[in-house]
């Protein structure tokens, strides 16, 4: 089975104890991993996910560096050692 270690931003740590990154284990997509992401660590869905269980538009994911805009989106394989870094967007002016 896959594990796959995410990075989680400042913002977010409170709803993983603080933790910078946590690994899921057995997650072959990033949508599957988003899923169990949210599971493990109750809170982290709603800044997230839609009520469709999709990356808010805000929220944006990297695969081992690469968007996943660009490669295919929540259906992106995972495989085992891979890093999904979690970046939400940040607004200004």
């Amino acid at each position: 089975m896959a594990i796959v270690k995410i990075l989680i931003p400042t913002p977010l740590r409170k709803f993983t104890g603080d933790q910078e990154t946590v690994s899921i284990e057995g997650a072959d997509s990033v949508g599957a991993l988003m899923r169990s992401l949210t599971e493990a660590h109750v809170g982290l869905a709603k800044p997230l996910l839609d009520e469709n269980g999709v990356p808010r538009r805000f929220v944006n994911l990297y695969v081992n560096g690469e968007d996943i805009r660009f490669l295919q989106n929540t259906e992106t394989p995972l495989k085992d050692g891979d890093e999904v870094s979690i970046v939400p967007a940040i607004a200004g002016g």
